[in-house]
C-alpha cells in the first residue's frame, strides 16, 4: 500500500468555504486545544506530551545543584556579569574587566539574568540550562508532528511524543542540560530554528523563515561556527518544500539570511568597533580582535586545527588523542570510546530511519512534509556528523549533544513513516531493521561498562532481536498483529539503555571543562573522569602530553591537575587523569563524596565527573586575604581556570594572566603598569611558567619578574607576593 501524502493539510482559514468555516467553528478554543488537543484526537495525546515535559522537567531539575558550579570558568563570568553590566555584554571572566571567555556570550546572558534574579548560586546558574531540556523536547514534538500531521493524528504525535522522548533520553543531553556551558542554549535555538523552518513551509511563510535566521543567528553568538553547521539543510528544505513560488521562496531564503546576519552581526560588529583599550581583551584570540575569534579559534581553527586548537593540517590519526580529545579522525569517531557512549545509542536507527522512510515516500511532490522532516533532520544529521567526524581542531565528546535533536528527529518521524507502511514488506523489514541494530548496538555499548547493570545488556540484546523477529514473522496474514507487538516491545527494549544510560548521568556530580556520561566510577571513558584509560592504541590521554585548547578547556592541563604550584599528572601510557593530583590555590579538593584531601591538593572526579577544570577550593586563609583587599583585581594569577576558581570562591575580580588558552595578554610592560597604578593586590604563585592556559612567555616573564622584585610569603600552604609593597 503506498502513502499518499502529496499534499500538505489544508488549514482551515477560508471564511468563503462553508465546511471549512464549520470545521473551524467546532475546533476548541485556543488554551483549551493548547492542554486538550483538537477535538479529533484521541483523548490521551495531548496529555501524554505534557506529561513528557513533566518528567523531563522533574527529571533535569531534581538535585540540580549536585554539580556545583559545574565548570568554573563559565561560572565565574556569570558571577562577573551579575556585577557588571559591561562583563555581562562582553562575557568577561572577571567582573572589573580584563579578559573574556573564549566564546561569544549568549549564553552566559541567559545565566547572569537568572542568577540576577534569583540570587548567584548554583541553582540559578543551572536552572535555565535544565529549563532549556525541556524546551527542546517540545520544539522536537512540535516540528515532528507537524511533518508527520498527512498521516493521521495519532500517528503524527505517537512519533512526535517518540522524538521528544528520544531527546531527553541521550546521555549527551542529560550531561549538558545540567551543565554550564554553551551546548545546552545551542542546542534549544538550533531546534527553535527548524521548529521556525517547518512552520514556514505550508506558504512559504517570510515570517517564520526570518525566526528560523534569527534564532540561528543568536546560535552563532552562542558558540559561533557550529551553530550554523544546520544552516544547508534548513536553507535546502525550506528552498524545496515551501508551498509558495520559486521567486517568493528565494526572497524568503535572502530575508532569513538577512535575518541572520543581523541576529549574529551586532555584537560582533559592537566588538569590533569598540576601542580595544575601553574594554576586555578578547579571550582567545591572538591579536585581540573578534573576528580573529570569528574566523580562527572558533571558526576554521575548530575544523582544521591551529589558531589554538589542538590537532593540525592532517588531524589526528592511528587512535592519537591528540588536543581534541576526540579520538580519530574518521566516520567511526561518533562510534568509538566516550562519543559513543554520549549519542550513538540511537544513531543506526536514524540512519536507516532516513534511507528506508525517504524509500517508502517515493516520488511524492517536492513539497512533501514528511520528505521535508527527513531531509531537514537528515540534513542536520550528516552535516554536524561529518563535521565532527573529520574536524583536526578542538573536540569534546559532549559536542555531539547538536546531534540529538537530528536524531530524535529521524527515529521519530522515519518510525512513524514506516509504521504507516507496515502494510507493506519494506515497512516491516526497516521497522525490524531499526529494532534489531538498536538492540545489538545498545549491548556493545553497555559492554564498555560491564560491571553496570551486567543483566541490562542481555536483556535489550535478546527483547530487541526477538522484538525485531516478531514484525518479520506478522508477514504472514495470519500474523500481522504480531508487528504491532514486536514494534511495541522493540521501542521498549531499545530504548532502555540510553534512558537508563541518561538516568545514570543524572545522579553524578559533573565538574570541569570535559564532563563525561555515565555513573559513578564507570569505566565509560571519558577525560579525568576514570575512564578506560587513555584513546585506543594505549596512547596519551589528555592528561599527558598533549596540546591545544578545549572548551573552557585547556592545552592538555586542568586546575584539578594542575593549579597554581601544581604539577600536571602522568599521562603516559594511556592513562586518563583519574584521581589525578595537582595543586589549587592553595586550597582543599573535595570528591563527589563531599570528602576532602590535603591542603592544597586537587583530586579528579571520578568517571562521569569531569575533565579538566573544577574541583578545588581555597583555603580560608587566602580567601581571607583576597576578600580584604581593596584593589581593581585582588589578585593576579596565570590561567583562566585557576582565576576563575579564586573569583568563586572569594567573590573578587581576579587577573587572569594568558586567559584561557595562552593569551598574550598581558604584557610585562601592561602588568606593571596595573601594579605601579596599585590596580592588583597580590600575585598567587603557579610555580611554572603558567597554570591554564597561562602558559606562555609573557606568563613566565611576569612571574620571574614579580619573584624577582617582590617578598614571597606562605598563605595556606600557597606562595603569595604582595604587589601593594614597595620593591
Amino acid at each position: 500500500m503506498l502513502i499518499d501524502m502529496t499534499t500538505y493539510p489544508v488549514p482551515v482559514t477560508d471564511r468563503r468555504d462553508p465546511a471549512r468555516s464549520a470545521a473551524r467553528d467546532r475546533r476548541r478554543p485556543p488554551l483549551a486545544r493548547l492542554f486538550l488537543g483538537e477535538r479529533e484526537d484521541a483523548r490521551w495525546l495531548r496529555p501524554a506530551f505534557w506529561a513528557l515535559l513533566t518528567v523531563t522537567a522533574v527529571v533535569y531539575l531534581w538535585d540540580l545543584s549536585v554539580s556545583g558550579y559545574a565548570n568554573s570558568f563559565y561560572a565565574a563570568a556569570v558571577q562577573a556579569g551579575t556585577k557588571s553590566w559591561e562583563a555581562f555584554f562582553f562575557g568577561s571572566l572577571d567582573s572589573s574587566n580584563f579578559i573574556t571567555v573564549d566564546k561569544p556570550p549568549a549564553s552566559l546572558w541567559v545565566m547572569v539574568l537568572s542568577a540576577r534574579l534569583f540570587g548567584f548560586s548554583s541553582f540559578s546558574l543551572l536552572l535555565p540550562q535544565a529549563l532549556m531540556a525541556v524546551g527542546s523536547v517540545a520544539l522536537v514534538w512540535g516540528t515532528v508532528r507537524r511533518t508527520l500531521a498527512r498521516l493521521g493524528a495519532t500517528t503524527a504525535n505517537v512519533g512526535a511524543l517518540l522524538a521528544g522522548f528520544v531527546v531527553a533520553a541521550t546521555p549527551a543531553a542529560a550531561l549538558m542540560f545540567r551543565f554550564d556551558n554553551p551546548d545546552a542554549l545551542l542546542v534549544l535555538l538550533m531546534t527553535a530554528g527548524a521548529y521556525c523552518t517547518v512552520r514556514a513551509l505550508p506558504k512559504g511563510s517570510w515570517r517564520w523563515i526570518a525566526l528560523a535566521g534569527i534564532a540561528l543567528g543568536f546560535a552563532f553568538l552562542t558558540k559561533m561556527l557550529q551553530g550554523l553547521l544546520v544552516l544547508p539543510a534548513f536553507g535546502l528544505v525550506y528552498l524545496f518544500a515551501a508551498r509558495t513560488g520559486w521567486g517568493r521562496r528565494a526572497i524568503g531564503l535572502l530575508v532569513a539570511a538577512g535575518s541572520l546576519v543581523v541576529a549574529a552581526g551586532w555584537w560582533v560588529v559592537a566588538v569590533w568597533l569598540w576601542p580595544a583599550e575601553s574594554r576586555p581583551y578578547i579571550g582567545g584570540s591572538t591579536n585581540n580582535t573578534v573576528l580573529d575569534l570569528v574566523f580562527g579559534y572558533n571558526g576554521l581553527g575548530r575544523i582544521f586545527g591551529g589558531s589554538g586548537n589542538g590537532g593540525g593540517g592532517g588531524g589526528m590519526t592511528g587512535g592519537t588523542a591528540g588536543g581534541s580529545f576526540g579520538g580519530s579522525t574518521g566516520l567511526n569517531r561518533l562510534f568509538s570510546s566516550e562519543m559513543g557512549l554520549e549519542i550513538s545509542w540511537l544513531l543506526p536507527a536514524a540512519l536507516i530511519a532516513l534511507v528506508v522512510g525517504l524509500v517508502v515516500i517515493g516520488r511524492r511532490h517536492l513539497a512533501d512534509p514528511a520528505r521535508a522532516g527527513l531531509v531537514l533532520w537528515g540534513g542536520w544529521l550528516l552535516v554536524t556528523g561529518l563535521v565532527f567526524s573529520y574536524m583536526s581542531g578542538t573536540i569534546h565528546p559532549y559536542y555531539t549533544v547538536a546531534l540529538a535533536p537530528a536524531i530524535a528527529g529521524l527515529v521519530g518521524t522515519g518510525g512513524a513513516l514506516l509504521w504507516h507502511a507496515r502494510a507493506r514488506f519494506l515497512g516491516r523489514l526497516g521497522l525490524a531493521a531499526m529494532t534489531g541494530v538498536t538492540a545489538f548496538w545498545g549491548w556493545c555499548l553497555l559492554n564498555e561498562n560491564p560491571t553496570w547493570l551486567p543483566w541490562l545488556r542481555w536483556v535489550m540484546l535478546a527483547g530487541g532481536l526477538l522484538s525485531a523477529a516478531l514484525i518479520v514473522i506478522g508477514s504472514v496474514p495470519s500474523l500481522r498483529r504480531l508487528v504491532t507487538v514486536g514494534v511495541l516491545a522493540g521501542t521498549l527494549f531499545g530504548l532502555s539503555g540510553t534512558t537508563a544510560y541518561a538516568l545514570a548521568t543524572t545522579t553524578v556530580a559533573h565538574s570541569g571543562s570535559i564532563p563525561s556520561v555515565g555513573p559513578a566510577g564507570s569505566s565509560s571513558g571519558g577525560t579525568g573522569g576514570g575512564g578506560t584509560g587513555g584513546m585506543p592504541g594505549g596512547t596519551d590521554g589528555p592528561g599527558g602530553p598533549a596540546s591545544g585548547s578545549d572548551d573552557g578547556g585547556s592545552d592538555g592541563a586542568s586546575d584539578s591537575q594542575q593549579g597554581p604550584g601544581g604539577t600536571p599528572p602522568e599521562g603516559a601510557s594511556g592513562e586518563a587523569p583519574e584521581g589525578a593530583t595537582g595543586q589549587a590555590p592553595g586550597g582543599t579538593t573535595e570528591g563527589p563524596d563531599g570528602a576532602g584531601s590535603e591542603a592544597g591538593s586537587g583530586t579528579g572526579l571520578q568517571a562521569g565527573g569531569g575533565g579538566t577544570g573544577g574541583g578545588t577550593s581555597t583555603s580560608s586563609a587566602l580567601r581571607k586575604l583576597l576578600e580584604a583587599s581593596d584593589a581593581k583585581w585582588a589578585a593576579a594569577v596565570n590561567g583562566s581556570q585557576s582565576a576563575a576558581q579564586l573569583e568563586l570562591d572569594t567573590d573578587t575580580a581576579v587577573m587572569a594572566i594568558g586567559g584561557w588558552s595562552s593569551d598574550p595578554a598581558p604584557t610585562l610592560a601592561q602588568f606593571k603598569a596595573a601594579v605601579a597604578d596599585g590596580d592588583i593586590g597580590y600575585y598567587v604563585s603557579s610555580g611554572s611558567g603558567g597554570g591554564i592556559g597561562g602558559g606562555s612567555s609573557t606568563a613566565s616573564a611576569i612571574q620571574e619578574w614579580v619573584a624577582a622584585n617582590y617578598e614571597s610569603t606562605t598563605v595556606g600552604g600557597q606562595t603569595v607576593y604582595d604587589l601593594s609593597s614597595t620593591e
